[in-house]
């Protein structure tokens, strides 16, 4: 039988902005009070604005408010999608594989990193997870510090086998001391000073690729599903 060769058909734009609302009002309840609210505030201001500036008629009035209107949609458009961000992490909060999932994603092109974890304790659960970008590498760890230690360890000296010179910065995610939140893993490696230039960079990441044993066959930490995890977006 011969394959379908239709395309998959893609969720609307309103269909889009319905599944974030959902997902988003799941985790703030009072969502529907807030938007409704900056709509509200928006037409008012268009009034008030329709109001102050001559000549003061009512179509003009009317054309200040739906100018208000339309700010007010643009305003719940950026607020609801900031908070289906905060939703997010608050799923992603405590899950195995959500340090994996943040820097997959969360990165930009400046950073290479994997969701697949370079180090994995199949017992606990316990992973470890490598970024490699213009701050050096970063090597993440997910669960118990204590239990961790060796997965860094033997992460660490593989690369300063193959990357001498090149800075190590090791994270721990969580919320004890020092270690970063969930939400902030992204912006704290973003944050890292520049040590190498892009040359460096590619070296270091085929070198590395290039003695790093496969992970095919390790367990991928279970409690996380990505596609259910991530905020949708409207295009």
């Amino acid at each position: 039988m011969a394959r379908s060769t239709t395309p998959e058909k893609r969720p609307g734009f309103f269909s889009q902005i319905r599944t974030l609302y959902t997902f988003t009002q799941k985790a703030f309840p009072w969502l529907p009070f807030l938007l409704i609210g900056i709509l509200t505030l928006g037409v008012a201001a268009g009034i008030v604005v329709g109001y102050l500036i001559p000549p003061v008629a009512i179509w003009s009035i009317i054309l200040w408010a739906v100018t208000g209107l339309m700010l007010g949609i643009l305003a719940s458009m950026m607020t609801m999608t900031r908070l289906s961000t905060r939703a997010m992490y608050r799923r992603l909060d405590g899950m195995a594989g959500a340090a994996g999932h943040v820097i997959s994603t969360g990165l930009g092109r400046r950073w290479q990193a994997s969701e697949m974890p370079v180090g994995v304790n199949p017992k606990t659960q316990e992973a470890v997870y490598r970024a490699i970008g213009r701050g050096g590498v970063v090597i993440i760890g997910e669960g118990s510090r204590g239990r961790l230690t060796r997965l860094v360890n033997d992460e660490r000296m593989k690369v300063q086998r193959v990357a001498s010179g090149v800075p190590i910065t090791v994270l721990y995610v969580g919320h004890g001391d020092d270690d970063v939140p969930i939400n902030k893993l992204a912006a704290t490696i973003k944050k890292l000073p520049k040590a190498i230039d892009r040359a460096t960079m590619a070296a270091v990441i085929k070198r590395i690729d290039s003695v790093s044993q496969s992970v095919t066959s390790l367990p991928i930490p279970k409690g996380i599903d990505p596609t259910k995890a991530r905020a949708p977006r409207p295009r």
